[in-house]
């Protein structure tokens, strides 16, 4: 599952490496957290649920919008 990863297209989709690991690490602090998957865990490590998440478009990177200067 994680070679799915390696995929350019996902890293492509993310505006690259760094930002698609941003997201993994992200989510996986809420799930540490306790945040509920958002797909079905069927034994998978917190790594693999957060991945499935990205493979089916279940999250996604949201940038921090730029205060303008007054």
């Amino acid at each position: 599952m994680i070679e799915a990863l390696s995929n350019d297209e996902i890293i492509r989709k993310f505006g690259g490496r760094f930002k698609l690991t941003a997201l993994i690490q992200r989510r996986l602090e809420e799930l540490i957290q306790g945040e509920r998957p958002l797909v079905e865990r069927q034994g998978r490590s917190d790594l693999e649920v957060v991945i499935e998440e990205i493979l089916q478009d279940k999250i996604s990177l949201v940038e921090p919008e730029t205060a303008e200067a007054d």
